[in-house]
């Protein structure tokens, strides 16, 4: 009779043990199911759902680096505006329809016709897609120092990320009547640069390059807009203090915007 009653509280115990075991493992099951069933994201650094790299392609906003091509540098050139002082343009080419660059440092060096290093300038920009572009930078003090060598490189691992194809189809930014004055004294440019689209485009640097009749570029400028409105029409102009030491053939008018801080109005 004891021994009976002594296995029956033994298995009573036991009862409740695996009870009490069974709602804690229940219990952690509930807790941890959403953390281990997780839906992929394309920030969890994982290569999950339809992504191609580790939260890059597929249905993810950024492009994984090994599916676009290279930017290529097309050369990079360094202009007199008055004795000292120089203008200098890196004349690049994305092949990429429908992906850009948010930001992206650069950096331009410059040497001498002994190739001895006189300087260098360094900035931020922003690429656009798919067509030719000019990073460009001003008023670059070289003292008694004449920059025969310009080079240009990027000086960090570029970030890749789609543009709306809305963005890509729809926006359209052209430039028109363009017309150069006063040629062998004190040159000016002047165009028209027209919004054919709704989207309202901000900070948008216009760079023009001058070449001669070899294709060889002679001189470039720059000039800001704060802000071109959808369908709007600006008058734009560059200037130069100085003639240009060969007859300008062909004008190239780039306006320069970063793609994704334009808005529709």
């Amino acid at each position: 009779m004891y021994n009976g009653s002594m296995t029956w509280a033994f298995k009573r115990q036991i009862f409740y043990v695996s009870i009490v075991l069974a709602f804690f493992l229940v219990l952690g099951f509930l807790v941890s199911y959403p953390y281990l069933n997780k839906p992929a994201t394309c920030s969890d650094k994982k290569q999950n759902g339809t992504e191609t790299g580790v939260d890059c392609g597929g249905s993810c906003q950024l492009a994984c680096i090994f599916e676009v091509d290279k930017l290529s540098v097309l050369w990079a050139r360094s202009f007199r505006v008055v004795p000292g002082r120089y203008n200098t343009v890196a004349y690049l080419e994305n092949q990429n329809i429908d992906t850009a660059i948010y930001k992206i440092k650069y950096k331009f060096r410059f040497a001498d016709a002994n190739n001895i290093y006189i300087g260098k300038r360094e900035g931020e920009v922003s690429i656009p897609p798919a067509g030719k572009f000019a990073i460009f930078e001003s008023a670059i003090d070289m003292g008694n120092s004449v920059p025969v060598y310009t080079s240009f490189e990027f000086t960090e691992v570029p970030t890749w990320v789609k543009v709306p194809s809305e963005k890509t189809s729809e926006l359209n930014i052209s430039v028109e009547d363009i017309k150069l004055e006063n040629e062998d004294t004190s040159p000016k440019l002047s165009a028209v640069i027209k919004n054919k689209s709704i989207f309202l485009v901000p900070d948008l640097n216009v760079v023009t390059i001058l070449y001669d009749n070899l294709g060889n570029a002679i001189s470039a400028s720059r000039t800001y807009i704060e802000l071109l409105k959808g369908e709007e029409s600006v008058n734009i102009n560059f200037t130069w203090p100085e003639a240009f030491d060969r007859k300008v053939i062909t004008k190239e008018i780039i306006p320069m915007y970063n793609i994704f801080d334009v808005k529709l109005k």
